[in-house]
């Protein structure tokens, strides 16, 4: 699948995340266009959530060094918030997208690192503190991102 010819048109574009018992709504931030398009470009996408060793209250999905070797950085922060969802390019650590739930400082065992934050929860927010417990307790859990063709009314 290739990436689409018009990035910016994805910020009203919904995407379903479901793990589990856990449904969430989430939308594409218009700051980050190119990392957009590299992860719908993946949709859709089936992966597991493993909890993060270095960075706080989040789960990742690692992708391999060099699985986005163009990505830019754009939109990028080190410290998101509970219902980010953020792609890290690689360089210092793998090619990851981090799902945070809570308290997060990303970080890898080289030090702190900084990611585009692409996706931000609109829906199911709630459910995200139990999402981490789930994933830091019962080990690494299957989830399928989506791509919506319409917006869901909310």
């Amino acid at each position: 699948m290739s990436a689409p010819t018009d990035p910016p048109a994805l910020t009203h574009k919904v995407v379903a995340i479901t793990t589990g018992k856990f449904h969430f709504l989430a939308q594409f931030e218009s700051n980050a266009p190119k990392t957009a398009a590299w992860l719908t470009a993946k949709m859709p996408l089936r992966h597991k959530l493993i909890h993060v060793r270095w960075s706080g209250e989040a789960v990742w999905m690692p992708f391999g060094d060099g699985a986005a070797p163009d990505l830019p950085f754009e939109n990028h922060t080190s410290h998101p918030s509970a219902g980010q969802i953020l792609v890290y390019p690689g360089g210092y650590s793998e090619t990851e997208i981090l799902f945070c739930y809570g308290g997060t400082s990303f970080a890898s065992k080289m030090g702190p690192l900084a990611a585009n934050h692409v996706l931000t929860i609109i829906q199911g927010a709630e459910q995200l503190a139990e999402l981490g417990r789930t994933v830091l307790w019962e080990g690494a859990q299957p989830v399928h991102f989506e791509l919506l063709s319409s917006k869901p009314r909310l």
